[in-house]
């Protein structure tokens, strides 16, 4: 049987006095103990990360991620049990105890854990009173730094056959487990600079092994650099960050140390060949997490493995704060607003890309020109609203030519804005079919960013409508995987039905745009992209259903967008003919 030693945090937990209740009545205390089960103790279990390795009757010991998950998952068990007995006789309530530590187990192949850490807090749910949480010192260490906690020093406890006494700590239920508050303001504290600030902490080996600890220390600095090439965001560098290696740190103290707005931070783990890696993005300020995820992969190539990673990470960390950052910008007063404010409010009306919503926009985007006419990002976004205008709203010739106006600023510009280049070579290709000078632009931003998902997401559109279907697909297959769950994902499978199309894959296109619709159920054209091909393929009534969903949402759209779109004759020409079996607008 194979087995793999690890580090975990571990919460043992029983129920006082079970036989006791079990023998007054058997059938009602099971009841109830399966009710928590269901609908308390296993959906908190769930949402901080933890894993049931098994039950022991009235008991489980129970696997988690951190031990601030684990003891955060203990607080709310107790005090939702505080609630749930209060008014229940004393010799009918279901009464917890809970042990906590962070120690060395052996994982089995069957996923059962065994060993001197789950021994432990075995023994220090044991020592703990009735509807109390006990911690062991390795525990509490981890904890004590990052939430708010009252407890008591119980000292050096020899626990039942273990052979060295374990210092512990019981926990005080009846509050919630809050992050520490700031230190006190007199502190010092850097500056925040003035743009979006980010440290990379250095990522945890929870492996035991030391190979693993170049592995993290290897992808931390690539993520690093990765970061760095998004060029409106401060990245702090690897000998700053890096002086808290193997410290438990307090996320708000290291931003006030370090002076920035967001920090990343994260673990590796050994399964045997493979790895699991954790991060998780979180505001300093408020200790607030923004995003959190974890990437498993096969040890058999591990320089391949740190690449996907480093680069999943970097495409994520990106649009994560870019979302906390225009949720920032909303709560300013608008005399406080300066260009990149501008453009932060901007860009949620220009990712609607409808022209009512792309005129509230510009309104935004012309502020921001006004404050700074050389700003490539705000000729860029703005560039954009007048091209879905140009398209969506009547084909006027005026937004046709302001929309090139701005995206041949852009191009022209010695910028290092990945995403603006990404945007202005869309405006280009698409509109002016100028194909060379929008893959030009795109090769520029991915010059500069190579994990910028919005680069190989446009980049895949281009190439699509020009009729380079490898290239549109390397493009789509890339921006998938940096970004699956973007809502601009839509392009990707609708360059993959563009290029299906030109190539006469009938059936294969029909899917794309089948998978576009289901990313963006709201976009009426992509609607319109699936009835066309599903009307090409005979199926002319089920393509009318989903064409006149389509006119729904955009009520505006008619035939002639298909001319100017930029799309190669024999793409055009399949969907025109498509379109034109629907009885669609002209």
């Amino acid at each position: 049987m194979g087995e793999t030693r690890k580090l975990a945090a571990i919460l043992c937990s029983d129920v006082v006095g079970f036989s006791r209740l079990a023998g007054t009545d058997e059938d009602r205390i099971l009841a109830r103990l399966r009710a928590l089960r269901s609908d308390l103790i296993d959906p908190t279990i769930a949402v901080h990360n933890g894993r049931v390795v098994k039950r022991t009757g009235d008991g489980s010991i129970v696997e988690f991620r951190s031990v601030v998950d684990a003891v955060r998952c203990a607080i709310e068990v107790q005090n939702a049990m505080l609630e749930r007995n209060a008014g229940v006789p004393v010799d009918r309530k279901i009464v917890f105890r809970i042990g906590v530590h962070l120690g060395d187990v052996v994982e089995e192949s069957d996923g059962d854990l065994m060993g001197d850490g789950v021994n432990i807090a075995a023994r220090l749910e044991g020592i703990a009173a009735p509807g109390a949480i006990c911690l062991s010192e390795d525990a509490y260490r981890q904890v004590k730094g990052r939430l708010d906690l009252a407890v008591t020093d119980l000292g050096q406890t020899q626990l039942k056959n273990i052979a060295e006494p374990i210092r512990a700590y019981s926990l005080q239920v009846g509050g919630a487990a809050v992050a520490k508050p700031a230190p006190d303001k007199s502190a010092p504290r850097l500056a925040l600079p003035d743009k979006p600030s980010i440290a990379v902490l250095p990522f945890q080996n929870l492996s035991g092994d030391p190979e693993q600890e170049y592995f993290a220390d290897g992808m931390v600095e690539d993520i690093i650099t990765g970061l760095s090439r998004i060029k409106w965001l401060f990245v702090i560098a690897r000998n700053s960050s890096f002086v808290y290696k193997g410290k438990a740190v307090d996320i708000r103290q290291v931003g006030r140390e370090l002076g920035v707005g967001y920090v990343l931070e994260g673990s590796v783990r050994k399964v045997g060949n493979r790895l699991r890696i954790t991060g998780q993005l979180i505001e300093a300020e408020t200790g607030a997490h923004l995003w959190a995820d974890k990437f498993d992969g096969a040890l058999d190539d591990v320089f391949d493995l740190q690449d996907q990673i480093t680069d999943r990470v970097v495409g994520i960390v990106e649009p994560s704060v870019q979302r906390s950052e225009i949720e920032r910008s909303r709560q300013k007063r608008p005399e406080n607003l300066d260009t990149q404010d501008l453009v932060w409010r901007a860009l949620p009306h220009l990712r609607k890309w409808r022209p009512v919503d792309c005129r509230i926009a510009i309104g935004f985007l012309e502020r921001a020109l006004d404050l700074d006419p050389t700003d490539a990002s705000a000729h860029a976004c703005i560039a954009m609203c007048h091209a879905n205008c140009f398209w969506y709203d009547g084909f006027e010739d005026a937004e046709k030519a302001t929309a090139l106006l701005h995206a041949r600023v852009v191009i022209a510009s010695a910028t290092d804005h990945a995403n603006a280049l990404a945007r202005a070579a869309q405006v280009v290709a698409l509109l002016d079919k100028d194909y060379d000078a929008g893959s030009s632009a795109i090769d520029r931003a991915l010059t500069l960013n190579p994990s910028s998902a919005l680069a190989h997401f446009n980049g895949a559109l281009i190439h699509s409508y020009r009729g380079n279907s490898a290239a549109a697909a390397m493009h789509a297959d890339r921006a998938l995987r940096l970004s699956p769950m973007d809502p601009t994902a839509r392009l990707a499978h609708s360059a993959l039905g563009m290029s299906a199309l030109s190539e006469a894959r009938l059936d294969e296109a029909r899917m794309h745009f089948a998978r576009a619709v289901q990313v963006s159920s709201g976009v009426g054209h992509m609607h319109i992209y699936h009835a066309a091909t599903l009307a090409l393929a005979g199926r002319i009534e089920e393509g009318r259903s989903i064409a006149r969903r389509g006119l729904e949402l955009e009520p505006g759209w008619r035939i002639r967008a298909l001319r100017e779109l930029g799309l190669l004759p024999e793409i055009s020409d399949k969907l025109i003919g498509g379109a034109r079996l629907l009885g669609l607008p002209e």
